[in-house]
């Protein structure tokens, strides 16, 4: 096995999937934190690893990939000692992709993404409802895909889990969580919870990540 170096910050969604899913291989490695208020991720030294200059960033022995989608299913695929993270058989694998891709696409680029951009960075005070109403639109689909299951792509945990529940966890500064609306994904990110490294992996980096959000004044628009 070669040396694993990952690039990035905790208070960042998509780090702490990585970092859920190192956890769960028992896989050791180096953390680098990345300074993106500070810019450290422009640097011609970073840019040269991963020319969209994005966290996370692993580097498996010299070889540097990027996306925590595809990072977290090629570590499996890699170094797991089953499939069990990521199916190999083809309909279970296809749905973890299928959440996986919407990870991607609305709960973390749509919803979280967008208003993060805005509040923390654009440091607008001001921010349009439909940015709520995508929040809102998110849990409800998260809610929707534990109908009848334990897990967020069926009844045991794979990376989609870890995907999820990081920006899952992630939306509660924005548009506050409400575990009596949405009592299976209560229970599912308790379930989380459980797990012997989930706190240092991602607990840690939601509070983080909670208290820059408080440290911005901002109001919904009506």
């Amino acid at each position: 096995m070669g040396k694993l170096t990952l690039y990035g910050l905790d208070p960042s969604p998509p780090v702490r999937a990585v970092k859920l899913t190192l956890a769960a291989l028992d896989l050791p490695y180096e953390y680098v934190n990345i300074n993106i208020l500070g810019r450290e991720h422009l640097s011609p030294e970073f840019v040269k690893k991963n020319p969209q200059h994005t966290v996370p960033t692993l580097d498996d022995d010299g070889h540097f990939l990027w996306d925590s989608h595809a990072i977290i299913a090629y570590l499996v695929s890699k170094y797991g000692k089953s499939d069990a993270l990521y199916p190999k058989d083809l309909l279970q694998r296809a749905v973890v992709d299928q959440r996986l891709h919407f990870e991607s696409g609305v709960l973390f680029a749509n919803a979280l993404r967008s208003i993060a951009k805005a509040v923390i960075f654009l440091d607008q005070k001001s921010v349009p409802k439909e940015r709520y109403d995508a929040i809102v639109e998110a849990y409800d689909f998260v809610e929707t895909f534990l109908e009848g299951h334990d897990y967020i792509a069926g009844n045991q945990l794979t990376i989609a889990d870890f995907s999820l529940v990081s920006s899952v966890t992630s939306l509660g500064p924005f548009v506050a969580f409400d575990p009596s609306k949405y009592p299976k994904t209560d229970a599912w990110i308790k379930r989380l919870e459980k797990l012997p490294y989930y706190e240092e992996a991602n607990g840690k980096g939601v509070k983080l990540f909670a208290e820059t959000v408080k440290s911005k004044s901002f109001t919904f628009e009506k």
